[in-house]
């Protein structure tokens, strides 16, 4: 008979279970690890006796599931601070030291809020995880990577359970994950009274829930097509040789091959990635910095020669940079997409908003360069925040939204709400992301088009691009470390979905609507 055992090292028990929890998100996707493993942790909620002992299960179970998870940021090391792997796992448990602070407040919260009575607890450790994850996104920058909702998504074809995060956002779809954890751990407990048919319930329940395609089986996803062709490209231009200026020409020389219109004079939107053109394409810079990088040493003939590329009735977004000057010194740089038309002629721009702390800026520069620290990618200009979500209105070509590389992570924090795009634009380079992170930042902009109700396109250096239409379903993609296009309509925007009209005060609601549950748990009477 299954009979539920505190082991006799539980702390190493909880860190494994937090490991294995991390298999749920991709490219692994094994759910019902995910789910176990929760089931484990609310166990242990169940059983300690003290504040101490809640707050530490979830620091540990956050331990193992961010070092495990965050695996691929290791790999980015190798590229971006010249250490070996086994260096930058060291730097992947740091950072999971950290993070696993918000699932300690989640479980530290959950049994306080139920010590005096256990109905109590699964509503109320759902609630505080939702918040935790929040704040975990928004804390200090925020760190948004793999909420626990992630691993709702079905496959390409269909959005699976994560269709409700139209409905519930990422961070409140998390909070449906720990229920359904919560299901297998009363499976278990009711096997072990003998109640079969009730265990057979419990856990059974989830499994259909997972199982089941959501999107086509029960809402009825509708499969549009749009009007506004697109040629979306991915070069495979590697890491290693990405910001090598011998590289340069030859970078866009393979771009351009994979951009030519099949048919001149057509409408089409063309999609290149996050550093997709090394040339400073605006004028006004010291011209040694046109020297090193720009066709001709002339911006204007280097937009000229990639409008010819295009094709007359065209329009391209690509990732670029601009250099921010003050009296003719440059004082930083700003991650952009540059829109382009045929004639080489600047039809608008967007700047990254959200930066990576360490990757793009060090922060508080003047305490922490003085003892050593720095950047981990070359070079000493910090890059300048942009405003933030704004929507470029290209006419005939649509109006698009932008979020490069890792802003896409950002739940509700992707869209100008004021002036809603017709389609979301994610370029990025993930070329230092290795083998785990691309899948992983792909989920992230399935569940952005689920939230949003827009279609994401996605162009990268190394893959996977993709485009997504406005229920997370993956219309067409590029697998990684393969070159290569994609020619096809601009999947249709949905109207307005309940998040993008309210955003992340669905965190709250639904944080109430749980500790509403858990306050009737509390109180009803045993029978």
């Amino acid at each position: 008979m299954l009979r539920l055992i505190t082991p006799p090292r539980p702390h190493l028990y909880t860190i494994a279970a937090g490991a294995f929890a991390a298999t749920g998100f991709q490219p692994l996707s094994l759910w019902p690890l995910t789910l176990a493993a929760l089931a484990y942790l609310i166990h242990r909620l169940y059983v300690v006796k003290s504040w101490q002992q809640a707050l530490l299960s979830g620091w540990l179970f956050g331990l193992g599931l961010f070092t495990a998870g965050n695996g691929w940021i290791a790999t980015a090391f190798t590229y971006q601070a010249e250490m070996p792997q086994w260096l930058g796992m060291i730097a992947v448990v740091l950072i999971a030291l950290y993070l696993a602070i918000f699932p300690a407040f989640a479980t530290l919260c959950g049994w306080w809020l139920s010590r005096t009575r256990s109905k109590a607890l699964l509503p109320a450790f759902a609630a505080c995880w939702i918040i935790s994850e929040w704040l975990r996104a928004t804390l200090f920058t925020g760190f948004a990577w793999n909420p626990l909702s992630m691993m709702m998504l079905g496959g390409f074809d269909r959005p699976g359970l994560a269709l409700l995060a139209q409905w519930t956002g990422t961070y409140a779809l998390s909070g449906l994950v720990i229920l359904l954890g919560g299901w297998w751990l009363f499976a278990v407990r009711s096997w072990n009274k003998g109640q079969k048919l009730g265990a057979v319930a419990y856990a059974i329940g989830p499994a259909v829930l997972m199982v089941l395609p959501l999107g086509s089986a029960m809402i009825g996803v509708e499969r549009a097509e749009g009007t506004l062709p697109l040629t979306l490209v991915q070069p495979d231009v590697r890491q290693d040789v990405l910001n090598d200026p011998a590289n340069y020409e030859n970078q866009f020389r393979v771009t351009a091959a994979l951009s030519l219109p099949r048919q001149r004079g057509t409408r089409r939107l063309v999609l290149w990635p996050e550093s997709g053109v090394p040339d400073f394409l605006r004028e006004g810079y010291r011209q040694y910095w046109y020297d090193e990088t720009t066709y001709a040493a002339n911006p204007t003939l280097a937009r000229e020669r990639i409008g010819r590329v295009i094709g007359p009735g065209s329009l391209l977004l690509t990732g670029t940079t601009d250099i921010a000057m003050k009296a003719g010194t440059a004082t930083g740089a700003y991650n952009v997409v540059t829109a382009l038309d045929s004639d080489g002629v600047i039809r608008g721009s967007y700047a990254k908003a959200h930066l990576v702390p360490f990757g793009e800026y060090l922060p508080k520069r003047e305490w922490l360069e003085p003892v050593g620290l720095a950047r981990f990618v070359a070079g000493n200009l910090d890059f300048f925040a942009g405003p933030g979500p704004r929507t470029l209105d290209f006419g005939q070509h649509g109006k698009a939204g932008v979020q490069i590389c890792y802003e896409i992570i950002f739940s509700g924090e992707v869209v100008d709400r004021a002036n809603r795009p017709d389609y979301l634009f994610n370029p990025s380079n993930d070329g230092w992301f290795g083998d785990w992170g691309p899948p992983q930042h792909l989920a992230h902009a399935r569940m952005r088009a689920i939230e949003e109700g827009l279609p994401v396109l996605r162009s990268t250096t190394t893959g996977i691009s993709a485009v997504i239409d406005a229920n997370g379903v993956v219309r067409a993609f590029l697998p990684l470390r393969k070159a290569g296009r994609i020619d096809v309509l601009v999947p249709p925007p949905h109207a307005p979905t309940l998040f993008a009209q309210i955003g992340n005060a669905m965190v709250l609601v639904w944080s109430v609507v749980l500790l509403v549950i858990a306050l009737v748990a509390s109180t009803a009477r045993k029978r």
